[in-house]
């Protein structure tokens, strides 16, 4: 699982299981050995010839001597320090801060996990061959023969749909004016019909 909060990074690197632990002892091969062997890095064992690349023994090349997976340090041949009481011990040193100069292949797996990264590696790299230049004329040809035209497309009104009493009303108005406009009277006319409405 992959997690960004520091703690449980911390959590996972400490409590990781021994085959987990083998995968953070890699360390970059030298240009030599990257052109060789077809791999950028590879876990450190002991018995391989190394070159520190920091801190106040840059520089320092040898052979490994021990590998403490619980600390995540190895330990290289000729490289110790003196203790106040005169003893000499070895310097600590993280696998991510050497250069793998010369690899010890004693294990048959080792060989083969080396084939296989190199076998990757050249599969990748091979890049499929174009195909010749009248092929891929003659594809476009026929792709451009069998486009037909397209016509220019009209576009349509957009107008809103009417509802059921919308058309009712439309529809009745419609059969109000085909009826025969009525006749308007005049004032003369009103009167006369108004008085003998009042007489009778």
């Amino acid at each position: 699982m992959y997690t960004t909060k520091p703690t449980k990074q911390r959590k996972m690197l400490y409590q990781a299981t021994h085959h987990v632990r083998y995968r953070f002892f890699a360390a970059p091969l030298s240009p030599e050995l990257k052109a060789s062997r077809g791999t950028n890095a590879l876990p450190v064992r002991s018995g391989d010839t190394v070159r520190i690349m920091r801190g106040d023994h840059k520089g320092f090349e040898g052979k490994i001597t021990d590998i403490n997976r619980k600390k995540y340090r190895i330990y290289v041949e000729g490289l110790t320090r003196e203790k106040v009481d005169g003893t000499t011990v070895f310097v600590p040193i993280h696998p991510s801060k050497v250069m793998l100069t010369n690899l010890n292949l004693d294990d048959k797996w080792r060989k083969k996990i080396l084939e296989r990264k190199k076998k990757a590696r050249e599969g990748v790299e091979e890049v499929p061959k174009k195909p010749p230049k009248k092929i891929v004329e003659a594809k476009k040809k026929a792709i451009a023969e069998k486009r037909p035209e397209k016509k220019p497309k009209m576009r349509k009104k957009i107008t809103a749909k009417k509802t059921k009493e919308e058309k009712a009303k439309e529809k009745t108005e419609e059969a109000e004016k085909e009826e025969k406009p009525k006749t308007k009277k005049t004032r003369a006319k009103r009167k006369t019909v108004e008085k003998t409405e009042g007489g009778t």
